[in-house]
């Protein structure tokens, strides 16, 4: 990476990393309007940021050189003609395919041949997408928070680089996939960096707190949108 960067160079490399550009700002230390003001042209990036940017994409790339997830999943991205909405036909795991992703989950070919279903969305997501169909009680309540079984989530993959930081557990519910525990959909409560654990909270109070150790999960996932079914009456 040289000692100056274009706004071009500086958003192509944020897209790479799929990230938005809050996500990048903090990763950077940066507010939003200097991430904005760097890919405008309108400032230029400092040369310690430069020297930061170069550590974690570096970081990135050495993950992936041996990453044990897809390298990106096959997203259709459909424009809808006169509105700002688009459709992403998004692979989906549902209940019945919880054990076989499992195993699965690290080969593009499975993860290709899963079914796609549609999500309209507002804005263009970047990263990589699958969804979950919700499998048992754990997550609902009686608030609007709730999300009954059979709801289908879409979700954004973590990386596990960015396990080394502390999760935006207060902007997200996740799923996560566990070595032993298999899918779960949790809000996560604490994520202790230093011991490498997080305690996992359901919505459901008959469910308790459990604390997670990191080395014990295959994937971590932002929920993104949810679209739930409606009960019968």
């Amino acid at each position: 990476m040289a000692e100056s960067l274009t706004s071009e160079e500086i958003k192509s490399i944020r897209i790479r990393l799929g990230m938005t550009q809050t996500e990048f700002g903090e990763m950077l230390g940066a507010k939003l309007r200097t991430v904005q003001s760097w890919e405008n042209g309108d400032r230029n990036m400092k040369e310690g940021t430069v020297m930061l940017l170069k550590q974690k994409t570096d970081a990135h790339n050495a993950a992936h050189s041996v990453n044990d997830t897809p390298d990106t999943y096959n997203i259709e991205v459909k424009h809808l003609d006169g509105l700002r909405s688009s459709i992403m036909h998004v692979p989906m795991v549902n209940q019945y395919a919880y054990a076989g992703y499992l195993s699965g989950f690290a080969d593009n070919e499975y993860v290709e041949n899963l079914p796609k279903i549609p999500f309209i969305v507002d804005k263009e997501y970047r990263g990589e997408y699958l969804c979950f169909e919700v499998k048992g009680d754990s997550m609902e309540c009686d608030t609007e928070e709730s999300i009954p079984e059979g709801s289908i989530l879409l979700c954004r993959n973590v990386r596990k680089e960015y396990w080394k930081n502390k999760l935006h557990i207060h902007k997200w519910d996740f799923v996560i996939v566990h070595n032993t525990d298999g899918i779960l959909v949790k809000r996560i409560i604490n994520h202790n960096v230093e011991a490498g654990i997080i305690t996992i909270h359901s919505l459901n109070e008959f469910y308790p707190d459990r604390e997670l150790h990191l080395k014990d999960i295959q994937q971590i996932f932002n929920i993104v949108e949810v679209q739930t079914k409606r009960k019968r009456r």
